[in-house]
């Protein structure tokens, strides 16, 4: 899918590279829509959404509070909401409602009077071994504010489709609701990454135009033998500048970064069976599979060898008649 519009403060003028790298970083991201629902809530509410699935609230009339542990945030009309590291929240008409009914039904209507608030909602299940090195750049609640009151056009088109869908119900519905969730949430993780001034991740290189050009080379080619002499270059800053620009920036030195980004490819290409374990080790550099085994651990919490094992449980079996 090609989309030739740019969110502010990503583009890199000098080299274009940033938007590539954003796309490259938000091509990790798979996810499996599960429902989508609507809820019409009048007077005093709360629903509890429990932990597990990614959540996001589109607001499309009225008020509601968000509650996260001790996070409150108000959502107002055309406002979205994103939760993308399924821990449990509670959405509630005012901050002092307690939240006791279970959101688990597929659309619902609380109360018959007062005023309304309207919702679309989805849950949604974020897939791909990478995923932890994307989802460290982003916080628990992704709020997107409306635009004058109004929800912006992209995203009144994404709903508008997925209510049809889920309505519907025709053949191939399941997999419509899930290819337009995945939209809406890499179309909602741009617009939000382009509105962060000072981000420290991945996300901080893409706003500095040097650092954004030395991430656009990391990704370009990320089994070269870097050097940060030879990225400082790149960025056309001195050694040491350029050393502690990008930990301040990124969060982590310039080859730690690079080699998080090597394991996070490994990861991905062994979940789709495209390696096995040995060939994951020495394409990123590690001169045993032991090695290779122990920092892929260090940074997943697992071993490699529990995706390749996986990897070939789950491919088809094919029968012939």
């Amino acid at each position: 899918m090609t989309n030739h519009s740019q969110e502010p403060g990503l583009h890199d003028r000098s080299s274009g590279n940033a938007p590539d790298l954003l796309s490259q970083v938000l091509t990790m991201i798979r996810l499996r829509g599960e429902r989508v629902y609507t809820a019409a809530l009048r007077g005093s509410w709360g629903l509890v959404f429990q932990p597990g699935a990614a959540h996001f609230h589109l607001v499309e009339q009225g008020t509601l509070w968000l509650r996260r542990g001790g996070e409150t945030i108000k959502v107002q009309a055309g406002d979205m909401v994103l939760l993308p590291h399924g821990s449990g929240h509670a959405i509630c008409d005012d901050p002092a409602t307690p939240a006791r009914a279970d959101a688990s039904l597929a659309g619902f209507s609380v109360g018959e009077e007062g005023a309304t608030t309207r919702i679309i909602g989805g849950e949604f299940h974020f897939e791909g071994a990478a995923l932890a090195a994307v989802m460290t750049a982003l916080p628990a609640v992704v709020h997107i504010p409306s635009e004058g009151g109004q929800a912006p056009d992209w995203l009144n088109a994404i709903t508008h489709f997925l209510l049809k869908e889920s309505q519907a119900m025709e053949p191939g519905s399941a997999l419509m609701i899930s290819r337009l969730i995945d939209l809406l949430v890499i179309r909602t993780l741009r617009t939000w990454a382009a509105r962060q001034s000072r981000p420290v991740s991945w996300l901080g290189g893409l706003t500095e135009e040097r650092i954004g050009r030395v991430l656009g080379a990391i990704h370009a080619d990320p089994y070269r033998q870097w050097t940060v002499a030879g990225l400082a270059s790149i960025a056309a800053m001195s050694r040491s500048i350029f050393a502690e620009r990008f930990s301040s920036r990124v969060g982590e030195a310039p080859l730690q970064y690079v080699k998080r980004w090597r394991l996070t490819l490994a990861a991905d290409m062994l979940a789709s069976g495209t390696l096995r374990v040995k060939q994951a080790a020495e394409r990123s550099g590690y001169g045993s599979e032991a090695a290779f085994s122990r920092a892929f651990k260090s940074q997943f919490g697992y071993a490699p060898s529990t995706l390749r094992t996986r990897s070939e449980a789950e491919k088809p079996t094919t029968v012939f008649s």
